[in-house]
């Protein structure tokens, strides 16, 4: 990539300089040298008249790369695929009013996925808040509760403490996002530089790292007895780096698992006693697993309705174990009978200590990897080598297949989301970057541009429905620009596919405003941005033009034409429970 991203070593040498060298600097120029001292590389950003003093100290400044989107809701996006991707706090900027309500989906997103990220917006000066001064809203009111903490600054002294902690809040405990709002005349105003680079210490915040040893036991006793295991693994299992330990976990007591949607690379999908995804669009096996074990051990997930269905169907033979950093999620939907509270790693690594084989579940496990054989993931594709027609599952196995499941993949939401979870098999952790709990539209393409920012060196494979790329797909111009070389793929099915899929299932084929045919060219649309793009409607050009994407060192648009009323299956209905799937042959 042409982006100028700062080395390691240049940023050491700065913090060295910048914390003994005393001098007074705006606030604007002290937000700058705090964030290069947070260790950051990358700021997404749109600049508006409340942070113009922030964009002016940025002129010329080449300690951290800054992308210009083309929509604040770009902004936050691909912060939040850069954090994923690299496991480091991500950091966009916007202005006040308007440029800051752009960012709220993004808030909302981060949120829910318990993403780290530090959200910079201006407000109008301190004088002015409150009176309805033009481009003025109460972001910190808005967005309270969808972020873990907010700062309105009030006084240039504060900054560099408040960025600080804003970075140690939004990447320790669960982590999440942390919005510093900081008004006009703050950023202008001139103060001695005394930076903050000591350990933080916040009254009241203390999130546990190291869990009750003896509730740790009585999990490895409950493991020892059991006979019918399972591990549920989600997304905490990637966030706390804890996929090493897990595998372990895995190979000492032999336990089948089951990963989430946004666990998905945290256990390599070719183990023999992984059994895919649960939920909603789940697996045979890992549904009918949840519903006939006798000890469920959540780690890291949070019992979302779309991996329990029925909540009060949900595993009921099982006792109940749950692994969370965050207390409050323990109980809250599931009654739990061994909760510990710790970081996933942490709880794993200890576990792993006296955990012993679970000798009782050699029935169980033959069980198992049964439903795996006889029901695994199918589609019916009757579509010849030269015969226009795609299947969109047939789409993605190509994907996996020429890539080895090597690639970074990010998605919006909808049918594509979910035959991509399905039918991509992920090798590594942070190689899944995907909207799960909120489900935002628009997340795929600004997502991948993040994450490829994030690891230059990694394929990133950017799926999309023709209704969500639409959302975010002015972002093909920073594409271009930086030559930010994703590969855009579009299956597009020319209708709102999941609306249309429910509609179809459950609303008696009402089919009420789900109609995208009047959608552009996009191989033109990329064009019209500088990018390659290229179409597919057979097998064949499929063949050919995803390996001229691959061969080509650029940005990519491959706008893949798939069948309309193909659906995503199994589902689960809601008010269904995990057993009562409808498996596509109904």
């Amino acid at each position: 990539m042409s982006a100028h991203m700062p080395d390691a070593q240049s940023t050491e040498e700065l913090k060295e300089k910048w914390v003994d060298k005393q001098e007074v600097l705006t606030g604007s120029d002290i937000l700058l040298r705090s964030l290069v001292l947070e260790g950051v590389k990358c700021v997404f950003g749109y600049p508006g008249g409340a942070v113009l003093y922030i964009y002016d100290a940025m002129y010329g400044f080449k300690d951290f790369h800054h992308v210009l989107t083309r929509h604040e809701q770009g902004a936050i996006h691909a912060a939040d695929g850069y954090a994923r991707a690299a496991g480091e706090v991500g950091v966009c900027i916007a202005t006040s009013g308007p440029g800051a309500t752009n960012l709220v989906t993004g808030i909302a997103t981060a949120y829910m996925d318990s993403t780290p990220l530090v959200i910079i917006t201006g407000n109008v000066a301190s004088t002015l808040i409150g009176t309805d001064a033009f481009q003025e809203a109460d972001i910190t009111g808005i967005t309270m509760p969808i972020t873990k903490h907010s700062y309105l600054v009030r006084s240039v002294d504060e900054l560099p403490r408040i960025i600080h902690e804003a970075f140690h809040i939004a990447n320790t405990g669960r982590k999440g996002p942390v919005l510093i709002d900081i008004p006009k005349d703050v950023s202008a105003a001139m103060t001695l530089f005394q930076p903050h680079t000591e350990p933080v210490a916040l009254r009241g915040y203390n999130p546990r790292m190291a869990p009750n040893k003896l509730q740790v036991e009585r999990l490895a006793e409950a493991i020892s007895n059991a006979e019918r295991p399972l591990i549920l693994a989600g997304g905490g299992v990637v966030y706390s780096g804890g996929h090493e330990a897990l595998l372990e976990l895995v190979e000492k007591t032999g336990i089948p698992i089951t990963t989430t949607l946004l666990g998905l690379g945290g256990f390599p999908s070719g183990h023999e006693l992984w059994l895919g995804m649960p939920g909603m669009h789940g697996t045979f096996a890992s549904n009918m697993s949840i519903q006939e074990a006798d000890l469920l051990i959540s780690i890291g997930a949070r019992f979302d309705d779309r991996v329990t269905g029925k909540l009060n169907g949900f595993a009921p033979k099982a006792k109940i174990a749950h692994i969370d950093i965050d207390p409050a999620e323990i109980g809250k939907n599931v009654k739990t009978d061994i909760p510990i509270v710790g970081d996933v790693k942490t709880v794993l690594e200890l576990l792993n200590k006296t955990v012993k084989r679970a000798e009782s579940a050699d029935e169980w496990r033959s069980q198992l990897q049964q439903w795996k054989a006889e029901k695994p993931f199918s589609y019916k594709d009757d579509y010849k080598e030269d015969e226009i027609g795609l299947k969109p599952q047939w789409v993605v196995e190509l994907l996996n297949e020429t890539t080895n499941g090597e690639a970074i993949v990010t998605t919006d939401v909808g049918q594509h989301q979910m035959w991509a979870a399905q039918y991509y098999k992920f090798n590594h952790p942070r190689s899944w970057i995907t909207s799960g709990g909120l489900g935002t539209m628009g997340f795929g393409l600004p997502s991948a541009i993040g994450a490829q920012m994030a690891q230059p060196d990694r394929l990133v494979i950017s799926v999309n429905g023709d209704g969500g790329v639409q959302m975010c797909s002015q972002e093909l111009a920073i594409c271009a620009i930086n030559n930010i070389p994703v590969k855009v793929v579009i299956l597009n099915n020319q209708v709102l596919g999941m609306v249309r899929q429910w509609q179809e299932l459950i609303y008696d084929n009402r089919y009420s405003h789900i109609d995208l045919s009047g959608s552009p060219d996009f191989v033109k649309l990329a064009e019209a941005y500088g990018v390659k793009g290229l179409r597919a409607s057979t097998k064949e050009e499929a063949r050919r033009v995803w390996q001229e994407a691959l061969d080509t060192p650029g940005p990519v648009v491959i706008d893949f034409v798939v069948e309309k009323g193909e659906n995503v299956y199994p589902m689960v209905q809601q008010g269904k429970t995990l057993d009562q799937m409808l498996m596509g042959d109904e």
